[in-house]
């Protein structure tokens, strides 16, 4: 079969498109979605077989829509992160004081380790296999503490926010 990404494109773009509006929920970011799994099919047209170019094409805009979430939710967490950064940087030794309260108060409902492996994890930079090298824990379970501390900070994040203006 002869590539022809006009034909593939004019036959299969309107399915590639409502399976990137449907799971990406934003009709600009379906249209770029869609265009990158042209593009990815363009780029990889000698090494790829068309037997079933329908299939291939929804599995294609599921991944590439899939990533694009995920890394939707990575910048969503970077911005809950600020909270953490803010306490970490703070230089008002007059508030430091309350500020450690509210860092006392958000870690007691935590298990023991958890405010380390934060402090690991969001101020030293160190990645969850790192993190795990250092205390013994498996990365699925750091992973789910921080997850869960998260939860709880953005539970607590109006008062935070409100402490530290």
């Amino acid at each position: 079969m002869e590539f022809n990404l006009n034909a593939l494109y004019t036959k299969y773009g309107p399915m590639v498109y409502r399976r990137c509006k449907y799971l990406l929920k934003d009709e600009d970011m379906a249209f770029d979605a869609t265009q990158d799994v042209f593009m990815k099919i363009f780029e990889k047209k000698n090494s790829i077989r068309l037997d079933y170019p329908s299939s291939l094409l929804y599995t294609i805009a599921t991944n590439l829509c899939l990533n694009i979430i995920r890394d939707n939710r990575k910048e969503f967490n970077m911005e809950n992160d600020t909270v953490l950064s803010n306490i970490a940087s703070y230089d008002d030794h007059e508030n430091k004081f309350i500020l450690n309260e509210i860092i006392n108060s958000l870690f007691k409902r935590e298990l023991n380790g958890t405010k380390e492996i934060a402090v690991m994890h969001h101020i030293d930079g160190m990645t969850y296999e790192e993190i795990s090298n250092e205390t013994g824990m498996s990365v699925s379970g750091i992973r789910k503490r921080l997850r869960k501390l998260k939860e709880n900070l953005q539970l607590n994040h109006a008062d935070v926010q409100r402490e530290l203006l």
